[in-house]
């Protein structure tokens, strides 16, 4: 009776006219008429479902309206995204199978392994809460872009091997990729060199390089790793001549009697490590690390006189480490001039020690070069060697900058134990592609698994990648 009473009086004052006192009662009657209060009540019921429906009307139009965007796929990547679609009943896709993908309703989301790249227009069918299960659903169209994958934008053109052996000589033409694992003294080495993305992408020949040796008439072991620069049309035999150095003069030199010196010296640094005793390792270290490199110098120099060509052409860095098993320990000897480091892990894995500085920071990102003569020259020169004593150790590592910059970053987090166990953990397994490399020295496959390791991307770092590790 109220609601039609009110209802009533709210229709007559939109009417303009007013009920006097004097009709109050009138009103009374009128308003408890059957009809009326049957007529106001349907009334109502229409308004409601009017109201409704135009309130259904805009959450379909909100939602039509509404800019909805698909978070952008990669071609190759797993695709896992979540939708914000709240108040709708009913969702579809159409053709999402077609790119590799599928909707799930209940966890609103779009996920799968996207198959193909482009810009694509996909209906997105729906209905919203409050509508009949029958209705039609309602068409709303979105974009989804799938991006190729960067991989895949890159060639793989292999460098040009000629016609004979002769060419390749004349040409210096080497392996694109190349790998090792072989026993090391008492440890394994593994080791990978690989063409950059950069010089796949053109053609061009792998710069990096690499050397070991383990000789046994004395118990010392050798690793050499050189990145040849990029910019000298002929750093790739830079690196090779270098690297290929410094073995050919520790054959020739580590039996004589400065080296037997050196043992005698190393176990008395054992017993009573002290200033005497450290520097008279530290000078033992510069004067025969010294040597080596200025042979590999030399060894450069007359390759460039007898080529005819400049020795800049040839620019390389060079790092490389000696190492020798005592009864007490393990001796470690480093020179390095460039940007490729050498990380020394203690058993473990509790301590990292990084045996050489980078040509970075102070020279504004210039790396030096071993066919610099004026490294040789430099106050800082005899900084360029390090020596550790060791009980054990887990991994030594040397690399070039192709790996370094992609997993490092900077200069200043070689020198943190956390970024060396993620190194390792990458190395592992732990990383976006799943590539794992088994440290065992049963295991047959570690050099393959090594070098598909070292296939992973990492944007803006396409260098040629060389990784040495002793385990």
């Amino acid at each position: 009776m109220f609601e039609t009473k009110q209802y009533l009086e709210n229709l007559l004052k939109s009417k303009n006219i007013e009920v006097s006192s004097r009709r109050q009662l009138l009103f009374e009657r009128f308003a408890n008429e059957e009809f009326n209060v049957e007529a106001v009540k349907l009334i109502k019921e229409k308004q409601k479902i009017m109201m409704d429906k135009w309130l259904l009307k805009n959450k379909i139009e909100d939602v039509l309206t509404k800019q909805m965007v698909i978070p952008n796929a990669t071609v190759g990547k797993a695709y896992h995204a979540t939708l914000d679609l709240e108040d709708l009943i009913s969702v579809e896709f159409d053709n999402l199978e077609q790119y590799g993908l599928s909707f799930n309703f209940e966890s609103k989301t779009i996920e799968g392994d996207p198959s193909q790249s482009g810009d694509f227009k996909i209906k997105m069918k729906f209905n919203v809460l409050g509508e009949e299960d029958d209705i039609e659903p309602h068409v709303k169209t979105l974009s989804l872009v799938i991006n190729a994958n960067p991989k895949s934008l890159w060639k793989n053109i292999p460098s040009d091997e000629g016609k004979d052996a002769e060419w390749k000589r004349e040409n210096f033409w080497k392996e694109d990729q190349t790998s090792d694992f072989q026993p090391l003294g008492d440890k394994h080495i593994v080791v990978s060199s690989k063409r950059g993305r950069s010089h796949a992408n053109v053609g061009s020949f792998r710069e990096d390089d690499y050397a070991f040796n383990h000789f046994e008439d004395n118990g010392w072991s050798v690793v050499c790793v050189a990145d040849g620069a990029g910019s000298a049309k002929l750093a790739r035999q830079g690196s090779k001549i270098a690297c290929h150095a410094v073995i050919e003069y520790f054959a020739e030199n580590l039996n004589k009697e400065s080296f037997t010196v050196f043992d005698e010296l190393i176990a008395d640094h054992h017993q009573k490590t002290d200033i005497d005793t450290s520097k008279k390792i530290s000078h033992f270290v510069y004067n025969n690390l010294s040597k080596a490199a200025q042979f590999a110098h030399q060894k450069i120099e007359q390759f460039a006189t007898k080529t005819e060509n400049p020795l800049k052409d040839f620019h390389s860095t060079l790092i490389f480490a000696l190492f020798k098993k005592y009864d007490f320990g393990y001796a470690v000897l480093t020179f390095g001039v460039g940007d490729c480091p050498i990380g020394l892990l203690n058993k473990d894995l509790t301590e990292v020690k990084l045996m050489n500085w980078l040509d970075v920071g102070e020279f504004g990102g210039g790396t030096r070069f071993i066919t610099m003569p004026e490294i040789f020259n430099s106050e800082k020169f005899s900084s360029r060697f390090g020596f550790t004593l060791i009980e054990d150790f887990s991994y030594l590592m040397l690399m070039t900058d192709g790996i370094y910059d992609a997993k490092f970053v900077v200069e200043a987090n070689l020198e943190k134990l956390e970024n060396w166990r993620a190194f390792i953990d990458d190395l592992k397994g732990n990383n976006e592609d799943q590539a794992a490399v088994s440290f065992e020295s049963s295991n047959v496959e570690i050099a393959n698994q090594l070098s598909a390791w070292m296939d992973f991307w990492s944007p803006g770092n396409h260098d040629d990648r060389t990784l040495a590790v002793i385990f």
